[in-house]
Protein backbone atom coordinates (compact mmCIF):
# COMPACT_ATOMS: atom_id res chain seq x y z
CA UNK A 1 0.00 0.00 0.00
CA UNK A 2 2.56 2.40 0.85
CA UNK A 3 4.98 1.40 -2.05
CA UNK A 4 1.60 2.22 -4.08
CA UNK A 5 1.04 5.76 -2.52
CA UNK A 6 5.22 6.26 -3.22
CA UNK A 7 4.41 6.06 -7.02
CA UNK A 8 1.19 7.95 -6.86
CA UNK A 9 2.98 10.82 -5.66
CA UNK A 10 6.16 10.38 -7.34
CA UNK A 11 3.78 10.50 -10.37
CA UNK A 12 1.97 13.56 -9.37
CA UNK A 13 4.80 15.32 -9.09
CA UNK A 14 6.24 14.24 -12.24
CA UNK A 15 3.20 15.97 -14.23
CA UNK A 16 3.21 19.54 -11.95
CA UNK A 17 7.18 19.52 -13.37
CA UNK A 18 6.26 19.11 -16.80
CA UNK A 19 3.16 21.74 -16.36
CA UNK A 20 5.68 23.93 -15.07
CA UNK A 21 8.01 24.02 -18.03
CA UNK A 22 5.24 23.86 -20.33
CA UNK A 23 3.62 27.52 -18.89
CA UNK A 24 7.70 28.64 -18.51
CA UNK A 25 7.74 31.72 -20.61
CA UNK A 26 10.10 32.35 -23.16
CA UNK A 27 12.46 35.37 -22.27
CA UNK A 28 13.55 38.25 -25.70
CA UNK A 29 15.81 39.45 -23.91
CA UNK A 30 18.61 37.85 -25.29
CA UNK A 31 22.55 38.69 -25.66
CA UNK A 32 23.24 40.51 -27.62
CA UNK A 33 20.32 42.55 -26.96
CA UNK A 34 17.89 43.35 -29.86
CA UNK A 35 16.93 46.87 -30.95
CA UNK A 36 13.78 46.63 -30.41
CA UNK A 37 11.03 43.99 -28.33
CA UNK A 38 7.38 44.38 -28.58
CA UNK A 39 5.19 42.80 -26.81
CA UNK A 40 1.66 42.46 -27.89
CA UNK A 41 -1.74 41.45 -26.71
CA UNK A 42 -3.17 37.76 -27.47
CA UNK A 43 -1.99 34.41 -26.38
CA UNK A 44 1.17 33.09 -26.76
CA UNK A 45 2.02 30.60 -28.96
CA UNK A 46 3.46 27.02 -27.44
CA UNK A 47 6.33 25.12 -28.50
CA UNK A 48 5.27 21.38 -28.96
CA UNK A 49 6.29 17.89 -30.96
CA UNK A 50 3.40 19.26 -33.45
CA UNK A 51 4.75 22.22 -34.39
CA UNK A 52 6.68 22.16 -37.74
CA UNK A 53 9.73 24.35 -39.21
CA UNK A 54 8.60 25.85 -42.59
CA UNK A 55 11.49 27.33 -44.99
CA UNK A 56 11.48 28.62 -48.44
CA UNK A 57 13.62 28.09 -51.38
CA UNK A 58 17.51 28.78 -50.25
CA UNK A 59 16.88 28.51 -46.42
CA UNK A 60 16.84 24.63 -45.83
CA UNK A 61 20.00 24.87 -44.24
CA UNK A 62 18.89 27.73 -41.62
CA UNK A 63 16.08 25.29 -40.93
CA UNK A 64 18.13 22.62 -40.07
CA UNK A 65 20.08 24.75 -37.95
CA UNK A 66 17.00 25.41 -35.65
CA UNK A 67 15.89 22.07 -35.59
CA UNK A 68 18.71 20.70 -33.96
CA UNK A 69 19.21 24.20 -31.84
CA UNK A 70 15.49 23.52 -30.75
CA UNK A 71 16.27 19.54 -29.84
CA UNK A 72 19.78 20.77 -27.73
CA UNK A 73 17.12 23.13 -25.86
CA UNK A 74 13.76 21.49 -25.21
CA UNK A 75 14.22 17.80 -26.57
CA UNK A 76 11.92 18.41 -29.05
CA UNK A 77 12.36 17.14 -32.29
CA UNK A 78 10.49 19.19 -35.30
CA UNK A 79 9.87 18.01 -38.57
CA UNK A 80 10.89 20.51 -41.61
CA UNK A 81 8.64 21.41 -44.21
CA UNK A 82 9.21 23.25 -47.83
CA UNK A 83 4.64 22.94 -47.92
CA UNK A 84 2.59 24.92 -46.08
CA UNK A 85 -0.55 22.16 -45.39
CA UNK A 86 -3.57 23.07 -43.24
CA UNK A 87 -4.07 22.39 -39.99
CA UNK A 88 -0.53 22.42 -39.53
CA UNK A 89 1.07 25.07 -36.70
CA UNK A 90 4.78 26.72 -38.23
CA UNK A 91 7.76 28.51 -37.34
CA UNK A 92 8.08 29.83 -40.64
CA UNK A 93 11.59 30.75 -42.29
CA UNK A 94 11.45 33.06 -45.06
CA UNK A 95 13.46 35.93 -47.05
CA UNK A 96 11.49 39.27 -46.92
CA UNK A 97 12.23 42.39 -48.90
CA UNK A 98 10.78 44.88 -45.84
CA UNK A 99 13.46 43.80 -44.05
CA UNK A 100 15.99 46.34 -45.29
CA UNK A 101 19.19 45.21 -43.39
CA UNK A 102 21.00 42.47 -45.18
CA UNK A 103 21.67 40.65 -41.97
CA UNK A 104 18.29 41.91 -40.18
CA UNK A 105 15.33 40.22 -39.01
CA UNK A 106 11.67 40.74 -37.93
CA UNK A 107 10.64 38.15 -35.47
CA UNK A 108 7.03 37.82 -35.16
CA UNK A 109 5.47 35.38 -32.54
CA UNK A 110 1.74 34.99 -32.39
CA UNK A 111 -0.49 31.95 -30.62
CA UNK A 112 -0.94 30.39 -34.41
CA UNK A 113 2.10 30.64 -35.40
CA UNK A 114 6.26 32.16 -35.36
CA UNK A 115 7.77 34.48 -38.58
CA UNK A 116 11.40 34.81 -38.69
CA UNK A 117 12.02 37.24 -42.07
CA UNK A 118 15.58 38.24 -42.65
CA UNK A 119 16.90 40.87 -45.37
CA UNK A 120 18.73 37.48 -46.37
CA UNK A 121 19.52 34.18 -45.28
CA UNK A 122 21.88 35.48 -42.63
CA UNK A 123 19.32 37.86 -41.37
CA UNK A 124 17.10 34.47 -40.77
CA UNK A 125 20.45 32.55 -38.95
CA UNK A 126 20.06 35.97 -36.34
CA UNK A 127 16.50 35.69 -36.34
CA UNK A 128 16.78 31.89 -35.11
CA UNK A 129 19.99 32.81 -32.38
CA UNK A 130 17.68 35.10 -30.89
CA UNK A 131 14.86 32.23 -30.83
CA UNK A 132 17.18 29.99 -29.79
CA UNK A 133 18.57 31.65 -26.55
CA UNK A 134 14.89 33.21 -25.54
CA UNK A 135 14.01 29.55 -24.92
CA UNK A 136 16.60 29.01 -22.16
CA UNK A 137 15.23 26.94 -18.89
CA UNK A 138 13.83 24.92 -21.32
CA UNK A 139 10.76 27.67 -22.16
CA UNK A 140 7.60 26.08 -24.37
CA UNK A 141 5.73 29.53 -23.81
CA UNK A 142 6.47 32.64 -25.94
CA UNK A 143 4.56 35.53 -25.40
CA UNK A 144 2.79 36.79 -28.35
CA UNK A 145 5.54 39.22 -29.72
CA UNK A 146 7.08 41.32 -32.31
CA UNK A 147 11.06 42.00 -32.53
CA UNK A 148 12.79 44.31 -35.13
CA UNK A 149 16.22 43.81 -35.25
CA UNK A 150 19.72 44.65 -36.95
CA UNK A 151 23.12 44.57 -35.73
CA UNK A 152 25.26 48.06 -35.52
CA UNK A 153 28.36 46.97 -37.12
CA UNK A 154 29.15 45.02 -40.22
CA UNK A 155 32.14 43.25 -38.81
CA UNK A 156 31.90 41.31 -35.68
CA UNK A 157 34.88 39.60 -35.51
CA UNK A 158 36.77 37.12 -33.05
CA UNK A 159 40.63 36.21 -33.59
CA UNK A 160 42.42 33.06 -32.67
CA UNK A 161 46.19 32.53 -32.39
CA UNK A 162 46.61 28.75 -33.76
CA UNK A 163 50.66 29.77 -34.66
CA UNK A 164 51.75 29.82 -31.10
CA UNK A 165 49.80 26.52 -30.10
CA UNK A 166 48.09 24.43 -32.27
CA UNK A 167 44.46 23.57 -32.10
CA UNK A 168 42.24 20.97 -33.33
CA UNK A 169 39.95 21.18 -36.81
CA UNK A 170 37.34 20.12 -34.14
CA UNK A 171 37.87 22.71 -31.56
CA UNK A 172 38.02 25.39 -34.70
CA UNK A 173 34.42 24.34 -35.27
CA UNK A 174 33.68 24.65 -31.85
CA UNK A 175 35.43 27.97 -31.56
CA UNK A 176 32.97 29.12 -34.31
CA UNK A 177 30.23 28.02 -33.02
CA UNK A 178 30.55 30.22 -30.32
CA UNK A 179 30.71 32.77 -32.98
CA UNK A 180 27.25 31.91 -34.53
CA UNK A 181 25.71 31.84 -30.41
CA UNK A 182 26.95 35.47 -30.06
CA UNK A 183 25.57 36.78 -33.84
CA UNK A 184 29.22 37.24 -34.64
CA UNK A 185 30.26 37.55 -38.62
CA UNK A 186 33.97 37.26 -38.89
CA UNK A 187 36.56 35.01 -37.58
CA UNK A 188 39.91 36.30 -37.68
CA UNK A 189 42.44 33.37 -38.04
CA UNK A 190 46.12 33.84 -37.24
CA UNK A 191 47.94 31.09 -39.24
CA UNK A 192 51.42 31.82 -38.81
CA UNK A 193 54.17 33.48 -36.64
CA UNK A 194 57.74 33.12 -35.43
CA UNK A 195 57.06 30.09 -33.28
CA UNK A 196 54.85 27.82 -36.12
CA UNK A 197 53.51 28.09 -39.46
CA UNK A 198 50.35 26.16 -39.30
CA UNK A 199 48.61 26.34 -42.78
CA UNK A 200 50.01 24.19 -45.88
CA UNK A 201 51.39 26.01 -48.89
CA UNK A 202 52.32 22.91 -51.84
CA UNK A 203 54.62 25.19 -53.64
CA UNK A 204 56.71 25.78 -50.41
CA UNK A 205 56.41 22.73 -48.20
CA UNK A 206 59.34 23.22 -46.11
CA UNK A 207 57.17 25.31 -44.44
CA UNK A 208 55.00 22.39 -43.18
CA UNK A 209 58.18 19.96 -42.74
CA UNK A 210 60.24 22.74 -40.73
CA UNK A 211 57.93 25.64 -40.20
CA UNK A 212 55.22 24.23 -38.35
CA UNK A 213 57.92 22.63 -35.71
CA UNK A 214 59.54 23.80 -33.05
CA UNK A 215 61.87 21.42 -30.59
CA UNK A 216 60.51 23.35 -27.32
CA UNK A 217 58.97 26.57 -25.38
CA UNK A 218 60.25 28.63 -23.20
CA UNK A 219 58.83 28.01 -19.85
CA UNK A 220 57.12 30.85 -18.18
CA UNK A 221 57.56 34.53 -19.35
CA UNK A 222 60.28 34.24 -21.09
CA UNK A 223 63.03 32.77 -18.37
CA UNK A 224 66.23 30.68 -19.26
CA UNK A 225 64.31 27.28 -18.66
CA UNK A 226 63.41 25.61 -22.16
CA UNK A 227 60.66 22.63 -21.52
CA UNK A 228 62.42 21.06 -24.78
CA UNK A 229 58.86 19.66 -25.46
CA UNK A 230 58.30 19.52 -29.57
CA UNK A 231 55.41 21.42 -30.63
CA UNK A 232 54.07 20.97 -34.02
CA UNK A 233 50.93 21.20 -36.10
CA UNK A 234 49.96 22.32 -39.05
CA UNK A 235 46.10 22.90 -41.26
CA UNK A 236 46.24 20.93 -44.37
CA UNK A 237 44.61 22.77 -47.53
CA UNK A 238 41.53 20.11 -47.44
CA UNK A 239 41.23 21.08 -43.30
CA UNK A 240 40.94 24.56 -43.79
CA UNK A 241 38.70 24.23 -47.08
CA UNK A 242 36.31 22.32 -44.71
CA UNK A 243 36.75 24.75 -41.62
CA UNK A 244 36.01 27.22 -44.39
CA UNK A 245 32.77 25.76 -45.40
CA UNK A 246 31.64 25.00 -42.05
CA UNK A 247 31.73 29.03 -41.43
CA UNK A 248 30.01 29.76 -44.07
CA UNK A 249 27.32 27.49 -43.29
CA UNK A 250 26.86 29.71 -40.23
CA UNK A 251 27.30 33.06 -41.87
CA UNK A 252 31.10 33.83 -40.38
CA UNK A 253 33.82 34.40 -42.78
CA UNK A 254 37.10 32.89 -42.43
CA UNK A 255 39.66 35.75 -42.48
CA UNK A 256 43.23 34.39 -42.77
CA UNK A 257 46.29 36.02 -41.48
CA UNK A 258 49.72 35.58 -43.01
CA UNK A 259 51.81 37.94 -40.68
CA UNK A 260 54.78 40.03 -42.95
CA UNK A 261 57.34 41.01 -43.12
CA UNK A 262 58.07 40.30 -39.28
CA UNK A 263 56.92 37.63 -37.69
CA UNK A 264 58.36 35.25 -40.09
CA UNK A 265 60.62 32.96 -38.49
CA UNK A 266 59.14 29.83 -38.72
CA UNK A 267 59.54 30.62 -42.54
CA UNK A 268 62.86 31.73 -42.36
CA UNK A 269 63.95 29.03 -40.70
CA UNK A 270 62.16 26.92 -43.42
CA UNK A 271 63.96 29.21 -46.40
CA UNK A 272 67.08 30.92 -44.68
CA UNK A 273 67.58 32.97 -47.98
CA UNK A 274 64.57 35.16 -47.52
CA UNK A 275 66.00 36.53 -44.52
CA UNK A 276 68.95 39.25 -44.82
CA UNK A 277 71.31 37.25 -43.43
CA UNK A 278 70.68 33.89 -44.84
CA UNK A 279 70.46 32.49 -41.49
CA UNK A 280 70.87 30.08 -39.72
CA UNK A 281 67.40 30.11 -38.23
CA UNK A 282 65.33 28.35 -35.92
CA UNK A 283 61.50 28.44 -34.96
CA UNK A 284 60.80 30.92 -32.61
CA UNK A 285 61.12 29.27 -28.61
CA UNK A 286 60.31 32.41 -26.62
CA UNK A 287 57.50 35.15 -27.05
CA UNK A 288 57.67 38.20 -28.26
CA UNK A 289 59.86 40.31 -31.25
CA UNK A 290 62.30 38.72 -33.26
CA UNK A 291 64.81 40.83 -34.93
CA UNK A 292 64.76 38.48 -38.36
CA UNK A 293 61.83 39.25 -41.02
CA UNK A 294 62.04 39.11 -45.21
CA UNK A 295 64.47 41.32 -46.59
CA UNK A 296 62.56 43.60 -48.64
CA UNK A 297 65.28 43.65 -51.18
CA UNK A 298 65.31 40.16 -52.52
CA UNK A 299 62.79 39.61 -55.36
CA UNK A 300 62.58 35.76 -54.41
CA UNK A 301 60.76 36.92 -51.18
CA UNK A 302 58.21 38.61 -53.51
CA UNK A 303 57.74 35.53 -55.06
CA UNK A 304 57.32 33.82 -51.99
CA UNK A 305 54.64 35.80 -50.88
CA UNK A 306 52.72 35.68 -53.92
CA UNK A 307 52.88 32.11 -53.91
CA UNK A 308 51.73 32.18 -50.48
CA UNK A 309 48.89 34.73 -51.01
CA UNK A 310 47.93 32.94 -54.42
CA UNK A 311 47.24 29.46 -52.38
CA UNK A 312 45.77 31.37 -49.44
CA UNK A 313 43.22 33.16 -51.87
CA UNK A 314 42.60 30.13 -53.43
CA UNK A 315 41.69 28.29 -49.75
CA UNK A 316 40.12 31.43 -48.44
CA UNK A 317 37.21 33.20 -50.50
CA UNK A 318 37.16 36.12 -48.00
CA UNK A 319 37.35 39.91 -49.89
CA UNK A 320 39.18 40.75 -46.94
CA UNK A 321 43.32 39.20 -46.44
CA UNK A 322 45.32 40.30 -42.98
CA UNK A 323 48.53 41.03 -43.74
CA UNK A 324 50.16 41.55 -40.54
CA UNK A 325 52.77 44.31 -40.58
CA UNK A 326 53.22 44.69 -36.86
CA UNK A 327 56.48 44.80 -34.60
CA UNK A 328 58.62 44.89 -37.84
CA UNK A 329 61.93 45.41 -36.57
CA UNK A 330 64.01 47.53 -38.59
CA UNK A 331 67.52 46.97 -37.17
CA UNK A 332 68.02 43.70 -40.07
CA UNK A 333 67.40 46.07 -42.82
CA UNK A 334 69.39 49.02 -41.47
CA UNK A 335 72.35 46.14 -41.64
CA UNK A 336 71.53 45.06 -45.34
CA UNK A 337 73.28 47.01 -47.94
CA UNK A 338 70.79 45.57 -50.68
CA UNK A 339 67.81 47.06 -48.95
CA UNK A 340 69.41 50.48 -48.08
CA UNK A 341 69.95 50.48 -52.02
CA UNK A 342 66.94 50.18 -52.52
CA UNK A 343 65.29 53.03 -54.27
CA UNK A 344 62.08 53.59 -51.98
CA UNK A 345 60.56 56.81 -54.00
CA UNK A 346 59.79 58.54 -50.40
CA UNK A 347 58.73 55.55 -48.57
CA UNK A 348 59.83 53.51 -45.84
CA UNK A 349 61.21 49.59 -46.47
CA UNK A 350 57.50 48.24 -44.58
CA UNK A 351 56.01 50.72 -46.64
CA UNK A 352 57.16 49.62 -49.66
CA UNK A 353 56.88 45.94 -49.36
CA UNK A 354 53.46 46.82 -47.98
CA UNK A 355 52.73 48.64 -51.20
CA UNK A 356 53.93 45.36 -53.22
CA UNK A 357 52.02 42.98 -51.71
CA UNK A 358 48.95 45.43 -51.47
CA UNK A 359 48.56 46.20 -55.51
CA UNK A 360 49.37 42.34 -55.92
CA UNK A 361 46.05 41.43 -53.58
CA UNK A 362 44.18 44.40 -55.28
CA UNK A 363 44.69 42.96 -58.66
CA UNK A 364 42.61 40.01 -57.82
CA UNK A 365 40.40 41.75 -56.21
CA UNK A 366 40.57 41.09 -52.63
CA UNK A 367 41.49 43.57 -49.63
CA UNK A 368 44.43 44.34 -47.92
CA UNK A 369 44.07 44.38 -44.00
CA UNK A 370 46.86 45.22 -41.90
CA UNK A 371 47.93 46.21 -38.22
CA UNK A 372 48.30 49.85 -37.05
CA UNK A 373 51.80 50.19 -37.30
CA UNK A 374 51.17 49.95 -41.28
CA UNK A 375 49.75 53.12 -40.89
CA UNK A 376 53.15 54.62 -39.75
CA UNK A 377 54.44 53.28 -43.04
CA UNK A 378 52.96 55.37 -45.60
CA UNK A 379 49.83 52.76 -45.85
CA UNK A 380 48.15 52.34 -49.19
CA UNK A 381 44.31 54.92 -48.92
CA UNK A 382 42.75 52.14 -49.75
CA UNK A 383 43.99 49.41 -46.71
CA UNK A 384 41.94 48.37 -43.94
CA UNK A 385 43.63 49.07 -40.61
CA UNK A 386 43.29 47.02 -37.18
CA UNK A 387 43.59 49.38 -34.33
CA UNK A 388 45.38 47.39 -31.49
CA UNK A 389 47.34 50.18 -29.77
CA UNK A 390 44.19 51.81 -27.96
CA UNK A 391 41.50 53.19 -30.06
CA UNK A 392 43.67 56.39 -31.32
CA UNK A 393 45.46 54.65 -34.31
CA UNK A 394 41.94 53.46 -35.57
CA UNK A 395 40.68 57.15 -34.76
CA UNK A 396 43.61 58.47 -36.91
CA UNK A 397 42.98 56.02 -39.67
CA UNK A 398 39.12 56.74 -39.70
CA UNK A 399 39.72 60.67 -39.74
CA UNK A 400 41.99 59.87 -43.25
CA UNK A 401 39.71 57.40 -44.67
CA UNK A 402 40.43 54.28 -43.95
CA UNK A 403 38.26 51.33 -43.12
CA UNK A 404 38.99 50.47 -39.69
CA UNK A 405 38.55 47.50 -37.30
CA UNK A 406 38.86 48.07 -33.73
CA UNK A 407 40.62 45.47 -31.47
CA UNK A 408 42.48 47.46 -28.85
CA UNK A 409 44.60 46.01 -26.30
CA UNK A 410 42.69 47.64 -23.61
CA UNK A 411 39.44 46.36 -24.02
CA UNK A 412 39.66 43.38 -26.72
CA UNK A 413 42.47 41.03 -26.06
CA UNK A 414 40.88 38.20 -23.96
CA UNK A 415 44.41 36.63 -23.47
CA UNK A 416 44.70 39.32 -20.69
CA UNK A 417 43.63 38.20 -17.00
CA UNK A 418 40.13 38.51 -16.03
CA UNK A 419 40.77 38.88 -12.25
CA UNK A 420 43.01 41.54 -10.43
CA UNK A 421 44.13 38.65 -8.00
CA UNK A 422 46.32 36.48 -10.49
CA UNK A 423 47.03 33.84 -8.37
CA UNK A 424 44.13 32.03 -9.21
CA UNK A 425 44.22 33.00 -12.96
CA UNK A 426 45.39 29.90 -14.85
CA UNK A 427 46.95 32.07 -17.84
CA UNK A 428 50.63 33.60 -17.28
CA UNK A 429 49.30 36.67 -19.68
CA UNK A 430 49.71 39.83 -18.02
CA UNK A 431 47.13 42.73 -18.04
CA UNK A 432 43.53 42.97 -16.29
CA UNK A 433 40.28 43.19 -18.72
CA UNK A 434 37.17 42.37 -16.68
CA UNK A 435 33.69 41.66 -18.44
CA UNK A 436 32.48 45.48 -17.09
CA UNK A 437 35.76 47.10 -19.18
CA UNK A 438 34.98 45.24 -22.34
CA UNK A 439 31.09 46.29 -22.23
CA UNK A 440 32.29 49.47 -21.63
CA UNK A 441 34.08 49.82 -25.16
CA UNK A 442 32.57 52.58 -27.86
CA UNK A 443 34.19 52.18 -31.20
CA UNK A 444 32.91 54.82 -32.64
CA UNK A 445 32.86 57.95 -29.83
CA UNK A 446 31.15 61.42 -30.40
CA UNK A 447 34.92 62.65 -30.85
CA UNK A 448 35.01 61.76 -34.19
CA UNK A 449 33.78 63.14 -37.22
CA UNK A 450 30.58 61.50 -38.36
CA UNK A 451 32.35 61.42 -41.37
CA UNK A 452 35.19 59.65 -39.84
CA UNK A 453 32.41 57.44 -37.50
CA UNK A 454 31.20 55.42 -41.05
CA UNK A 455 35.02 54.10 -41.70
CA UNK A 456 34.68 52.50 -38.26
CA UNK A 457 33.21 49.07 -39.52
CA UNK A 458 33.35 46.98 -36.81
CA UNK A 459 35.03 45.58 -33.14
CA UNK A 460 36.82 42.28 -32.33
CA UNK A 461 38.52 40.76 -29.83
CA UNK A 462 41.63 39.03 -29.73
CA UNK A 463 42.89 35.92 -28.02
CA UNK A 464 46.95 35.63 -28.56
CA UNK A 465 48.07 31.80 -27.67
CA UNK A 466 51.46 32.30 -25.97
CA UNK A 467 49.75 30.86 -22.87
CA UNK A 468 46.93 29.27 -23.91
CA UNK A 469 48.18 25.71 -23.71
CA UNK A 470 44.66 23.73 -24.19
CA UNK A 471 41.59 24.22 -25.65
CA UNK A 472 39.71 24.48 -22.43
CA UNK A 473 41.43 27.76 -21.56
CA UNK A 474 41.11 29.37 -24.78
CA UNK A 475 37.01 28.74 -23.78
CA UNK A 476 38.20 30.51 -20.32
CA UNK A 477 39.92 32.90 -21.95
CA UNK A 478 36.55 33.81 -23.97
CA UNK A 479 33.95 33.59 -21.96
CA UNK A 480 32.06 35.18 -20.94
CA UNK A 481 34.19 38.35 -22.32
CA UNK A 482 32.95 37.37 -25.93
CA UNK A 483 28.92 37.63 -24.85
CA UNK A 484 29.70 41.47 -23.43
CA UNK A 485 31.47 42.10 -26.92
CA UNK A 486 28.69 40.49 -28.91
CA UNK A 487 26.96 43.75 -27.85
CA UNK A 488 29.12 46.12 -28.54
CA UNK A 489 28.79 45.07 -31.84
CA UNK A 490 25.53 44.15 -32.28
CA UNK A 491 23.55 46.67 -30.02
CA UNK A 492 22.85 50.19 -30.08
CA UNK A 493 24.49 52.22 -27.30
CA UNK A 494 21.02 53.53 -26.16
CA UNK A 495 19.99 50.29 -25.72
CA UNK A 496 22.93 49.05 -23.25
CA UNK A 497 22.57 48.49 -20.28
CA UNK A 498 25.66 46.35 -17.40
CA UNK A 499 23.61 45.52 -14.60
CA UNK A 500 20.56 43.97 -17.10
CA UNK A 501 23.13 42.56 -18.93
CA UNK A 502 24.90 40.63 -16.27
CA UNK A 503 21.19 39.57 -15.82
CA UNK A 504 21.11 38.65 -19.82
CA UNK A 505 24.28 36.97 -19.28
CA UNK A 506 23.24 34.41 -16.42
CA UNK A 507 20.44 32.90 -18.48
CA UNK A 508 23.59 32.95 -21.91
CA UNK A 509 25.20 31.45 -19.64
CA UNK A 510 23.70 28.51 -19.50
CA UNK A 511 24.06 27.39 -23.04
CA UNK A 512 27.89 27.73 -21.75
CA UNK A 513 26.90 25.00 -20.10
CA UNK A 514 24.75 22.61 -22.49
CA UNK A 515 27.64 22.78 -24.74
CA UNK A 516 30.24 21.83 -22.29
CA UNK A 517 32.30 25.06 -22.83
CA UNK A 518 34.74 26.25 -19.89
CA UNK A 519 34.16 29.78 -18.64
CA UNK A 520 35.21 31.90 -16.18
CA UNK A 521 33.31 32.27 -13.42
CA UNK A 522 33.94 35.59 -11.48
CA UNK A 523 30.38 37.05 -11.83
CA UNK A 524 29.12 34.01 -10.44
CA UNK A 525 31.06 33.55 -7.39
CA UNK A 526 28.33 30.68 -5.52
CA UNK A 527 29.85 28.36 -8.85
CA UNK A 528 33.18 28.85 -8.38
CA UNK A 529 35.01 25.98 -5.79
CA UNK A 530 33.78 26.54 -1.62
CA UNK A 531 37.23 27.25 -1.15
CA UNK A 532 40.44 27.84 -2.57
CA UNK A 533 42.20 27.64 0.61
CA UNK A 534 40.47 24.06 1.59
CA UNK A 535 43.05 22.01 -0.19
Amino acid sequence: MKRVQFWKAVSVALLLLCCAVAVQAADYEVVPLPQKIELQKGEPFVLSGDVQILAADGLQQEAEFLQSYLKDVTGLTLAISQKREKKVTYIELAVSPKVAEAEGYVLTVQKKGIVIAGGSAAGVFYGIQTLRKSLSDRALSLPAAQISDCPRFGWRGMHLDCSRHFFSTDFVKKFIDLLALHNMNTFHWHLTDDQGWRIEIKKWPKLIEVGSKRTGTILGTNSDLDDMIPVCGYYTQEEARDIVKYAAERHVTVVPEIDMPGHMLAALASYPELGCTGGPYQVGHYWGVYKDVLCVSNPKVYQFVEDVLTEIMEIFPSEVIHIGGDETPTEKWEQCPKCQALDLGGATLQGYFTQKVFDFLTAHHRRALGWDEILENHAPKDAMIMSWRGTEPGAKAAELGHDVVMAPTTYCYFDYLQSEDARFEPTRCGGFIPVEKVYSLEPAPDSLSAEARQHVIGVQANLWAEYLLTEGLVEYQALPRMSALAEVQWTQPARKDYEAFKQRLTRLSDFFELYHYQYAKHLWPERQLPSRWQF
